[in-house]
């Protein structure tokens, strides 16, 4: 998938991972192995949550579109 983490990002991320593991499941796993759980989400489910993300995006600005729309409406003046 095209989205790109910083390495900042990503071991916040895998370090989230380690942390899920351990305080639910009571296992400890290994930075490789967080690592490629957080590949298999970004690949398999990421696009997903991308695409609802997209789909929020175009209802709002739909939204404004319509808002927008009604106040140019409103500002036109009455002609004889």
């Amino acid at each position: 998938m095209f989205i790109q983490f910083t390495k900042q990002q990503k071991d916040a991320m895998i370090r989230e991972i380690q942390r899920y593991f351990y305080e639910e499941r009571n296992e400890e796993i290994g930075n490789l192995a967080a690592e490629n759980l957080l590949e298999f989400f970004k690949q398999n489910l990421g696009p997903h949550f991308y695409n609802e993300a997209i789909k929020d995006a175009r209802l709002l600005v739909e939204q404004k579109m319509n808002s927008i729309e009604e106040d140019l409406y409103a500002l036109e003046k009455k002609t004889k």
